[in-house]
């Protein structure tokens, strides 16, 4: 006898290996200098590190996130530009991985995705998993 918990395969926990990054939401704030910043994962057994990484036009570092060892596949988080200017179009890099003490940090996922801040309102991206 086969015990099924998850009827849907899409939703069954994944090993480290597995786990990706679903859709990444960008919601721009009327100010234009902070935006609300969401994440979707596909669901998983042990907790994954999330940095995000924001870099204007220029290429310089306009903001950063770090989020150690998530509990939740779906969470969202308001970051603040930090450049003196707008320079659009800024570019979002998240980057999913693991840590052990054995080998260091290991990358399961990278995407990249870009916005305008002077473009108010809501921006996702979805990818394939």
């Amino acid at each position: 006898m086969e015990i099924q918990f998850f009827s849907d395969p899409d939703k069954r926990p994944r090993t480290r290996e597995d786990v990706r990054i679903k859709q990444v939401g960008i919601f721009v704030h009327d100010d234009g200098r902070k935006f609300t910043y969401g994440l979707e994962l596909t669901p998983f057994i042990e907790r994954p590190c999330i940095d995000v990484e924001i870099t204007n036009a220029d290429g310089q570092p306009a903001g950063a996130l770090s989020v150690i060892e998530t509990m939740a596949p779906n969470f969202s988080l308001v970051l603040h530009l930090r450049d003196d200017a707008r320079s659009d179009p800024y570019w979002v890099r998240t980057i999913l991985y693991y840590t052990s003490p054995e080998s260091g940090p290991t990358k399961v996922d990278d995407q990249t995705v870009s916005f305008a801040s002077v473009e108010a309102g809501e921006h996702l991206f979805s990818f394939e998993v």
